[in-house]
């Protein structure tokens, strides 16, 4: 979490006091998959073995007695894993869970997690599950983080904490995660493994219906998705909507992160934030109507933080982290009246070792600890690579419609940012003053170019106090937006 997070944390208790305009539903690009999936597995495979709904806790007692590689053919009805707290299934490597249309795995309330322990290659196809206990940060699916699971064409709906938990390889298709708790998907594996994740074609709706940043101020745990240290993610083709905070949120060291063409839709905060991270491609992308109870609560009280519908805080490209680009390239992109367009922004006060860090105990991917201390931190390299820069960004060849009257908005909308604070803190900081913020500004080659645009649009530049309209923006000392039209018309010189 970086500095913006204490404003983000405070306009969190005024979310559920502010109402969510409706979702009007796109007719192109990704759609509906909740209550859309398939009929599959409709009789048992040769093989397989019959999973009996009306016997509490068949499904476990089964897995349990079948070697690795056992197929299970879940039939029609609602499947229960027992009265204890702890009743869930272990799956072994390769076992693969088929749902039969109408098969329903039910915490009712009392089991914590569904498909648990480390198991490899494990694949769940078909199911719904739901009314799971799961604790904070915890999830129903795949709880242990295990590797290389498929689940698809998989409702998992309804449960406290996390829906998903991810290892490395998982990938996640057609499958609805909707309404739990904390987190659709939290992308979290101790010692920090994940790599070659995928989501494809998913519907990832109404979570956070704990309302966790209120719940426990300044978590940041909360969102549709989010992700810890991933290295490597395609995150393609899916409708990400009405979840009560941020879309997708990667936060802390992810890499080469692909999101494209997904449809972010009247998600309460951010549709994405790129947090502490490097090097993405966001392409291909509608945002609609993001950000606008997050956005309401700072105007209402005030707050001129440039709220954002993508919002990249200390990320940037680095060419010595590999990946499949060593920039952040934002491109073709299509956003309609949303709160806000695009932040970047770089905490002046957040870099490794200092208490300002609240990812606790993590360094940037490019600088030792021990170099980022009193004494060292002042001189190269450490001095450039304690920091997580917001650099390297080229946001072109994006379309950027605003229509206050249809956002419902009068101040603090329609803006564009690219911006830092004032250093300050703590007291052996190199980047104190204004230091981070001419540099963001001038230095680290974030370029805005080739873009449309439609409605009245400002800019936030190098600091809060500094909002300038369009000829300011293009003018110098920021020149950017080269080529970009500014009628609604089409970009280029």
């Amino acid at each position: 979490m970086g500095r913006s997070r204490a404003a983000l944390v405070a306009a969190c208790s005024l979310l559920i006091a502010v109402t969510v305009p409706a979702i009007a539903r796109a007719t192109d690009g990704p759609g509906p998959v909740c209550d859309h999936q398939p009929a599959e597995h409709e009789e048992a495979p040769p093989g397989a073995v019959s999973v009996d709904p009306g016997v509490d806790g068949d499904l476990s007692a089964k897995t349990a007695a079948n070697p690795p590689g056992t197929t299970f053919w879940l039939r029609p009805g609602t499947h229960t894993l027992g009265t204890d707290e702890f009743g869930q299934v272990a799956p072994k490597d390769g076992d693969v869970y088929l749902g039969a249309p109408g098969a329903v795995v039910d915490g009712r309330g009392v089991n914590r997690a569904a498909f648990t322990q480390r198991a490899r290659d494990v694949e769940l196809h078909g199911l719904t599950i739901r009314g799971f206990a799961a604790l904070q940060d915890q999830g129903v699916v795949n709880h242990d983080s295990g590797d290389g699971w498929l689940i698809e064409n998989t409702t998992i709906e309804d449960n406290a904490g996390a829906a998903l938990m991810a290892g490395a390889r998982q990938v996640v298709r057609h499958s609805c995660l909707r309404d739990n708790g904390q987190y659709g998907l939290n992308a979290y594996q101790a010692g920090d493994g994940i790599t070659g994740l995928v989501l494809e074609g998913n519907e990832i709706t109404g979570n956070n219906t704990g309302d966790w940043e209120t719940k426990v101020p300044g978590c940041g745990c909360s969102g549709g998705a989010k992700f810890w240290a991933v290295n490597g993610a395609d995150i393609t083709g899916n409708w990400v909507h009405g979840n009560h905070g941020a879309g997708l949120w990667a936060d802390t060291n992810n890499n080469d992160f692909l999101v494209e063409d997904n449809l972010f839709e009247a998600n309460d905060a951010e549709a994405l934030f790129y947090e502490t991270s490097y090097n993405l491609v966001l392409r291909g992308n509608t945002f609609r109507r993001n950000t606008l109870v997050q956005g309401r609560a700072f105007a209402s009280r005030g707050d001129n933080f440039p709220a954002a519908t993508v919002y990249l805080s200390e990320s940037g490209g680095e060419p010595r982290v590999p990946a499949r680009t060593s920039s952040i390239d934002i491109s073709g992109n299509t956003f309609e009246d949303n709160w806000a367009g695009i932040t970047v922004w770089e905490n002046a006060d957040r870099f490794c070792n200092s208490p300002a860090n609240t990812s606790t105990g993590y360094c940037t991917e490019v600088a030792a600890k021990s170099s980022c201390t009193a004494g060292t931190i002042e001189k190269p390299p450490a001095y450039d690579d304690c920091r997580w820069k917001s650099r390297r960004v080229e946001v072109h060849g994006n379309t950027f419609r605003f229509d206050p009257g249809r956002v419902g908005c009068t101040s603090l909308c329609g803006r564009m940012a690219l911006l830092s604070n004032y250093g300050t803190f703590p007291d052996w900081s190199p980047y104190k003053g204004t230091v981070v913020q001419e540099a963001i500004t001038f230095r680290q080659g974030n370029r805005w170019h080739d873009n449309s645009y439609a409605g009245p649009w400002t800019f936030v530049v190098h600091d809060t106090s500094k909002t300038v309209d369009t000829a300011g923006w293009r003018a110098g000392p920021y020149s950017q937006d080269e080529c970009s039209s500014f009628d609604g018309g089409t970009a280029g010189c």
